[in-house]
């Protein structure tokens, strides 16, 4: 049997039934982009080690048909377990005579360097948000100050805000897709455990949040003209051309949570409460991702100590 029926049928009859909408479409994504055009015309006796691990090197260096250069090891990694799981399925129940995805070489996952804005960037952004009147970029002073990923933040509703202004509950996520050529806005739970979480409001936000409730007339806290839901390419592009005009060195959105995450720390909150206000499983991953990056704070804390020199 070739590849491309057998992870046909693995994904029809056997894993649709038993897993979740949204982790089966992820799989059969992972399949149709990947899996079948590489290696669905082989016969399931042909994929021996030396072929998977040859398929494996290939993701990692050219994989992306989009931009044309290799895969995150992040993404190899999870079409390997597709791949894993497929494979084995078959040789347990008889499909095929042997199985070697156990001894696959996965591509190690390099900790990326953490990028956030320095001090004198955050007050120049912050001025600017505070100048205008309110309008959904204050979404951008939120995750400054509660550390939301923009998904979270775009999800946000006003019911997940109490009423007093003093905790935000994030109890949903959101992301773009495309559906039959149409771009659309997906809502689903949080992706993790950890990540739904409730998050203390800073006093200092509060005002600038009921400002933002007097004018909003829908569900969510951040919507576009009339009322719609905000999309996530079109809220990051609104982010970027805002660096632009400020004339500060591009970083992605994302950058704000990793910026509110290391002067939480500058300002000497322990790593076990950020943890949690993150939505980290424990306390290491923020100690590893962060600890790193509070050059500034370092600075002066080599400065304070040189002061013994003189």
């Amino acid at each position: 049997m070739k590849y491309r029926d057998w992870i046909k049928q693995w994904l029809d009859i056997y894993v649709k039934p038993s897993v979740k909408e949204k982790t089966y479409i992820n799989y059969s994504t992972i399949a149709r982009v990947h899996l079948i055009p590489e290696i669905g015309n082989y016969e399931l006796e042909e994929l021996t080690l030396p072929v998977l691990q040859s398929f494996i090197v290939e993701l990692g260096e050219k994989g992306n048909k989009l931009r044309g250069r290799g895969l995150e090891p992040s993404t190899v990694g999870v079409i390997i377990s597709v791949l894993q799981r497929s494979l084995k399925f078959a040789f347990e129940i008889g499909i095929s005579t042997a199985e070697h995805t156990s001894h696959l070489k996965r591509p190690k996952i390099m900790q990326k360097n953490v990028e956030c804005f320095t001090v004198s960037e955050q007050k120049k952004i912050e001025s600017h948000l505070l100048s205008i009147a309110p309008d959904k970029k204050l979404g951008i002073l939120i995750c400054l100050y509660t550390g939301l990923r923009i998904g979270e933040l775009l999800a946000l509703k006003w019911s997940d805000v109490d009423t007093g202004y003093n905790f935000i509950s994030v109890n949903a996520t959101c992301r773009d897709a495309c559906v039959n050529g149409t771009q659309i806005r997906v809502l689903s739970t949080p992706k993790t455990v950890t990540s739904r979480r409730v998050i203390p409001i800073p006093k200092q936000l509060k005002p600038y949040l009921k400002a933002l409730k007097r004018i909003s007339k829908g569900e969510y806290v951040i919507s576009g003209n009339k009322e719609r839901e905000v999309s996530v390419r079109s809220y990051q592009k609104m982010f970027s051309n805002l660096l632009k005009c400020l004339n500060i060195k591009h970083r992605g959105f994302h950058s704000l949570r990793h910026t509110f995450a290391t002067r939480a720390l500058e300002c000497g909150m322990d790593v076990r409460t950020l943890a949690e206000i993150m939505g980290h499983k424990n306390p290491q991953i923020t100690l590893n991702r962060y600890a790193h990056s509070m050059i500034e704070h370092k600075i002066a804390m080599m400065n304070r100590v040189g002061k013994f020199l003189q």
